[in-house]
């Protein structure tokens, strides 16, 4: 093998040829890289930053989840109670107002009763004056003999 002056050159040449990669090329082609890779980084953070709020925001919905059915419980709770009591409220109301009837309708039985004695009274009052007129055959006066009429009736 000859070492001729064609091998200088070409090596010359490849020297250069990478001096000028090097120092012109390679920097526009490393930047791009270095660009792409954090473009590349800052898409994996957002994506973990991402999960890592979907995670969180997972969490909270949950936990916002269970204290509304644990207010909707506290609020159907409260509400039961109050019905329970409008019932039994209403079964008071209700026992008074039938208690109120029954010795209103006692009152009135008791007056009636009353009313139906002093008629039967007055009855067998005149029953009696008109036995002892047809006994005697003659005639009495009811108004001269009122205080004996009374007296006849408080007996009986």
């Amino acid at each position: 093998m000859n070492l001729n002056a064609t091998l200088f050159a070409q090596l010359v040449v490849f020297l250069i040829l990478a001096w000028f990669t090097m120092k012109f090329v390679w920097p526009p082609i490393m930047k791009a890289l270095d660009e792409r890779a954090g473009k590349i980084a800052d898409g994996l953070a957002a994506a973990d930053k991402a999960k890592t709020d979907l995670a969180h925001a997972e969490k909270k919905a949950a936990e916002e989840l269970r204290k509304a059915r644990e207010s909707a419980a506290e609020f159907r709770s409260g509400a039961e109670k109050q019905v329970a009591q409008l019932i039994e409220e209403a079964r008071a109301e209700g026992a008074r107002i039938v208690n109120a009837a029954r010795e209103a309708a006692e009152a009135e039985a008791g007056t009636a009763s009353q009313r139906a004695k002093e008629a039967l009274r007055e009855h067998v009052a005149a029953l009696a004056v008109a036995g002892a007129e047809r006994i005697l055959r003659r005639e009495i006066n009811a108004q001269a003999h009122a205080e004996l009429l009374t007296q006849l009736k408080s007996e009986l």
